[in-house]
């Protein structure tokens, strides 16, 4: 086995761990049984519980960026690409957090390691926002004059609604996708020319 793929093997082995027991009920003996390498193996790739858990989020918002880079590909007005770009922001993250059990409750107790981790995550999130607006500043759809302002502002939102968006308590309990028509009409009246 390559050393690429087996590294990629204690990572997966590490995030069904962390999953199933959670950050401080694994143990690197946990994550190295359950790999059948041994401890040896696994401290050649990482030196701590730390380092590997760091590795599983960044393998997590790594799946979450690719996704995202896909949504901005399409061919959608500016409107509706950011529209799509922030549900499909709250609904990966959804889906990395039900998809790590037991992590959901340490996704949010270490948010600032996670923080820590999501920074280039962000940095190329906030690019294709920003990429977004500049596209609806040039085909004269929006009226902007602060880009980045705008795109900082959008990316915090994004991020503040997460929480609710995860434990189902956006706008009430409202259908996630009666919310969508109401946040494309709160975009368009902050972005959009008076005359759209």
């Amino acid at each position: 086995m390559s050393q690429l793929k087996t590294r990629q093997l204690l990572i997966d082995i590490a995030r069904l761990q962390f999953a199933k027991r959670g950050f401080d009920g694994t143990t690197m003996n946990d994550i190295a049984e359950a790999s059948g390498k041994g401890r040896r193996t696994l401290y050649t790739y990482f030196k701590s519980k730390d380092e590997i858990y760091e590795a599983v989020i960044n393998g997590e918002l790594q799946r979450i960026s690719s996704t995202f880079l896909a949504v901005a590909r399409k061919q959608l007005s500016p409107l509706d690409k950011l529209v799509e770009l922030i549900f499909a922001h709250l609904s990966l993250m959804k889906e990395a957090v039900e998809r790590n059990g037991y992590l959901r409750a340490e996704f949010f107790r270490n948010i600032w390691q996670v923080e820590s981790v999501r920074k280039k995550y962000d940095k190329k999130e906030h690019d294709i926002i920003a990429k977004t607006l500049e596209e609806g500043v040039e085909s004269k759809i929006f009226e902007i004059d602060n880009i980045n302002l705008y795109t900082d502002i959008i990316q915090a939102a994004a991020k503040g609604l997460e929480v609710p968006y995860i434990y189902g308590r956006l706008g009430s309990g409202m259908n996630i996708s009666a919310t969508r028509p109401l946040v494309a009409k709160i975009l368009g009246r902050v972005l959009l020319r008076p005359h759209y």
